[in-house]
């Protein structure tokens, strides 16, 4: 089939949505931020709403769905992200320390340039490459010490070169490794089993590049999903095994796992203020069970806010 959809100007994209049966009830402001927000953009939050149409290739809409509404809706995936994306940051850089410190101990400081320590040799040449483009483009100050100061190796150690790996890369690094033990040594601080941690570190790269490109978060289906621990007793039970690539899984993690690497964090309390703020989410949409709130998870008291928490 042929495209042949024209485009709309900004006051046809209003009379279109109210001719299907939104309810719009102020016409300049819905123009307002159809002006700053794409109309297809905003399709993702009242997608839900769309019912089919007599007319072939029509939808129309649930009576009672309102432009407000999918505004609110839209306004609070904004914050589900940025709240996520604050969690992520603190396990990546926690796991980014964790990797160079055991691995440095254990193989010395340029450890990473023996091919032996990895698994897989075709992805570690990708993996090495990746870092040298990574380096050669750097302008972080501790890039360009290096570059001055030294001329063998040509690379940083792992102190240093852990600072310039994406979450992807460093995913990818800590799956390759040849010896479990390592990863088992990296994984325990946190008290999760290594293979647990490197399926969530894996599904944290495609949630990561989710929030950073600004998509919905909300009621995703997660292309990736994580691997959910076998014992019922892990975290009180408290994953939805049932939609495991929803999004409540991903927040019971990160929860579990801010206790340990900020214990002063006010992550939950913040998530817990945003769901409360409103309560027109139907959080079973991002695959939070009936009972979540009676899980030891979410029962532990919650957090007071510190600096750089």
């Amino acid at each position: 089939m042929k495209y042949g959809k024209p485009a709309l100007t900004i006051d046809q994209q209003v009379d279109q949505l109210i001719r299907r049966g939104m309810t719009v009830r102020d016409r300049d402001r819905a123009q307002h931020h159809l002006h700053h927000i794409n109309y297809y953009r905003l399709r993702a939050y009242w997608l839900p709403d769309e019912v089919p149409a007599p007319s072939q290739g029509e939808h129309a809409f649930r009576p009672g769905t309102d432009f407000d509404d999918i505004l609110t809706l839209y306004a609070f995936d904004r914050k589900l992200r940025l709240l996520v994306m604050d969690a992520i940051e603190r396990v990546e850089v926690s796991l980014r320390t964790r990797w160079a410190h055991v691995l440095s101990l254990r193989y010395g400081a340029h450890g990473y340039l023996d091919a032996t320590c990895f698994r897989k040799a075709s992805l570690y040449v990708k993996c090495l490459e990746k870092l040298r483009d990574e380096y050669q483009r750097s302008n972080e100050t501790f890039v360009l010490h290096y570059r001055k100061a030294y001329n063998e190796p040509d690379l940083p150690p792992f102190w240093g070169i852990c600072e310039l790996l994406s979450f992807g890369q460093l995913s990818l690094w800590f799956q390759n490794l040849a010896d479990g033990a390592d990863r088992v040594e990296i994984a325990r601080p946190y008290g999760v089993d290594e293979q647990i941690l490197k399926s969530f570190a894996h599904h944290l790269t495609y949630v990561r590049n989710v929030c950073a490109h600004h998509s919905r978060l909300w009621n995703r289906e997660m292309t990736i999903g994580m691997k959910i621990p076998n014992k019922p007793e892990w975290l009180g039970a408290a994953f939805n095994a049932a939609q495991p690539k929803r999004l409540y899984n991903t927040l019971v993690m990160l929860a579990y796992l801010l206790r340990v690497i900020s214990p002063g964090s006010a992550w939950r309390s913040r998530l817990y203020q945003l769901l409360a703020e409103h309560p027109n989410v139907d959080v079973t949409d991002m695959g939070f069970p009936e009972s979540w709130h009676a899980e030891p998870l979410w029962m532990a008291p919650v957090e007071s806010e510190e600096a750089g928490a």
